[in-house]
């Protein structure tokens, strides 16, 4: 195991929380001179941490503990009927494992998903230099997962395979596909590649109660919340 004593963090002034109007954040996030460690990254996780580009970040608001690290054990998830007929709507995609990369394909998906579902958030507009910081990044345990009908590309899910689990870092995919319900089938898939993989659980970062957005995530069951520096399950 790595000793975290040596690493250094920094804090970032109070600014406008993404996720709850009436709050100010400030985050966390490890020393950029640190070079991306998987194993590292493996033990941050653990305690709370995502990756964002090539940063490893968690909330470190002064007042507020709304945002609750989640996780998945690959192990045991009971799917419900919902998540059964996911699964089947979705049995004709093909996933295939590639490497990060900038291509026309990803960012016009990528920048209709941002247009269509968050032109309330905090990445729209959407913009290549946006894409490319954001989400590709040339990290040895980074992965773009994509889901594809024949030729035709439908959504990526951009994972980090950890010694621990699989991180879901981001997923956009095609929102005309409503019927598909292609996010909540990227984390499904993503479960049962961990559970093959034999790693331990999905890492889906954070849980927000009052955050309507946040609230496919408890769906999965059961799940696991970081509370008090401890993982308890909720089933």
């Amino acid at each position: 195991m790595t000793s975290l004593a040596r690493l250094k963090f920094y804090a970032t002034q109070p600014h406008a929380c993404s996720y709850l109007p009436d709050e100010q954040a400030t985050t966390l996030f490890l020393d950029p001179s640190q070079p991306m460690d998987v194993q590292v990254y493996a033990e941050l996780s653990e305690m709370g941490f995502r990756r964002s580009g090539d940063h490893l970040y968690r909330p470190h608001c002064q007042r507020c503990t709304a945002c609750i690290p989640a996780r998945i054990p690959a192990e045991g998830v009971q799917l419900n009927r919902q998540q059964k007929r996911i699964f089947k709507r979705n049995a004709d995609l093909e996933v295939t494992n590639v490497r990060p990369a900038f291509t026309e394909e990803y960012y016009t998906l990528y920048a209709n998903y941002i247009e269509q579902r968050h032109a309330d958030g905090d990445m729209y507009p959407p913009s290549r230099d946006q894409f490319h910081t954001f989400l590709v990044r040339d990290l040895p345990f980074s992965r773009f997962y994509e889901f594809r009908l024949g030729e035709r590309l439908l959504a990526v899910a951009v994972t980090d395979l950890l010694p621990n689990g699989l991180s879901a870092v981001y997923t956009f995919y095609d929102p005309s596909e409503e019927r598909r319900s292609l996010g909540r089938y990227a984390i499904l898939w993503q479960i049962s590649e961990a559970a093959r993989l034999g790693l331990k659980a999905i890492y889906l970062g954070y849980w927000i109660k009052n955050c309507r957005k946040m609230n496919y995530k408890t769906e999965y069951r059961p799940i696991e919340l970081l509370v008090n520096q401890r993982w308890i399950t909720l089933s």
